[in-house]
């Protein structure tokens, strides 16, 4: 396949003009929502006290395999879309391995992930539906910059609570939100009821995406013509990155690419879901046999070592259940440089596939991971952001496993954004003072400890 160019773009013509609902090609449907008071499966009416109805609408489809995107997000998408899919030529001469190795890289845009994607339709849903404002979480920093670009373009108030090791860790990332207009508070923070008592239980503590939900849902709720918005784990979220997976097989197909593994990183799952979504729907009805793996780092292995349960989303119980893979929601990460991976369950798509045996997981530490994004860097030019990073890593395992045995294989995985606004761990990488976290049998214990106890739906 020497004929492959290096960069692999679509037309504006070859865009996408749908979304693939995942959960309409599964043979078992994900557990539905349930409400935390009664058990029973949340309505419309009780979602849209929170969510945007149309996403609410999105959320419980689980029958129309494709929603169109409509044109006025599709407008927005071209300001920074289709993305390249890669061919990391470089790389492959490093690791001199016979695999071939393509990234979809999602980094072009301002943000520097993929997080725009869901970013422009839920902000566009919300206009539509006549919101003046909005409030959300954001770990790395991407999902908050993300939204606080499409708030601007259609002049919505965005109000954003940062994980408050992020904030410390990525202050040029807080000052690009703020440039566009979002309020950015450090959660756990003083300004909300649920964040006082985390701080009271863990007055040291760096703060998790779960501690920031719960405090972006409380301020959503009391705040009037105001909805929450997340940028990962929901449904519709997902639905939204399939734009990603979508322009991938497109590329594919122009060039003749039969992927064998497809990688990414795994840390609420939507950019995960959205890379594999028209692979594993083949996989599914038994058409492809392609590897599907989705990495997650050993300081928070809700894939890994979680358990398959109901759960609440957020730290503070306010939240839906979801029937998940989970460390449980009173689970506290450490501090790793991976802030958009730090969270304590799974994407219930994801959650169901994973059991169901349709896709592989793997945990990987962050120093080995730091040591992949150095390799990529000085190969192919590009820093990783320490999330992408984790799906490097793995793409370079199976390359190398290539070169031992000698097989040829086509591997893709997401490079889900970029890492020029994570110095701060590239400087404790190369300084040598990063360490790795692996939490205890005891340690996990008692976040499952937790867990609520729902009855038995059989």
């Amino acid at each position: 396949m020497a004929n492959v160019p290096y960069k692999i773009y679509l037309t504006e013509e070859e865009m996408p003009k749908y979304w693939i609902n995942m959960k309409a090609f599964m043979k078992e449907k994900p557990e539905p929502f349930l409400n935390p008071a009664t058990f029973q499966p949340c309505t419309a009416e009780e979602l849209e006290q929170v969510f945007c109805k149309e996403l609410v609408k999105q959320e419980q489809n689980t029958t129309d395999k494709y929603i169109e995107i409509p044109k006025g997000i599709r407008d927005f998408y071209k300001m920074y879309r289709p993305s390249p899919l890669v061919r990391a030529y470089c790389l492959e001469r490093q690791l001199d391995t016979p695999a071939e190795i393509y990234y979809k890289f999602e980094g072009t845009n301002t943000s520097g992930s993929h997080k725009l994607n869901s970013a422009a339709a839920q902000v566009y849903y919300a206009k539509e539906q006549g919101l003046t404002h909005l409030t959300t979480e954001t770990g790395a920093g991407q999902w908050g910059t993300a939204l606080s670009m499409a708030c601007a373009y259609y002049n919505i108030d965005l109000t954003v609570f940062m994980v408050k090791v992020s904030s410390q860790q990525k202050p040029y990332r807080k000052a690009v939100i703020e440039t566009y207009g979002g309020k950015v508070v450090a959660s756990p923070s003083d300004t909300t009821e649920i964040g006082r008592k985390i701080l009271s239980e863990h007055p040291d503590t760096g703060g998790s995406l779960g501690c920031a939900i719960s405090e972006a849902l409380e301020t959503a709720v009391q705040t009037d013509n105001c909805r929450y918005v997340l940028g990962s784990v929901l449904d519709h979220v997902l639905l939204h990155q399939t734009i990603i997976g979508q322009e991938t097989r497109i590329a594919c197909e122009k060039h003749g690419i039969k992927p064998d593994i497809i990688i990414g990183c795994t840390g609420g799952g939507s950019n995960f879901g959205g890379l594999i979504a028209p692979f594993i729907s083949e996989k599914i009805a038994g058409k492809s046999d392609v590897r599907i793996i989705g990495v997650e780092p050993a300081s928070c292995p809700s894939l890994t070592r979680g358990k398959y349960a109901y759960d609440f989303g957020d730290t503070g119980k306010t939240s839906p259940l979801m029937k998940m893979y989970t460390l449980g929601s009173g689970f506290i990460p450490s501090p790793s440089h991976a802030g958009g991976l730090r969270f304590h369950g799974m994407s219930p798509i994801i959650s169901k596939l994973y059991n169901d045996g349709y896709i592989e997981a793997r945990a990987v530490e962050q120093t080995s991971v730091f040591d992949a994004a150095t390799v990529f860097a000085r190969s192919e030019g590009i820093l990783p952001a320490p999330e992408s990073a984790h799906a490097l890593l793995a793409a370079m395992e199976e390359a190398i496993k290539c070169r031992e045995t000698g097989e040829k294989k086509t591997i893709i995985f997401g490079l889900s954004g970029t890492g020029y606004f994570d110095m701060a761990a590239y400087v404790s990488y190369n300084s040598g003072t990063m360490v790795d976290y692996i939490p205890t049998d005891e340690d996990l214990e008692k976040g499952f400890a937790g867990l609520p106890k729902v009855p038995n739906r059989e």
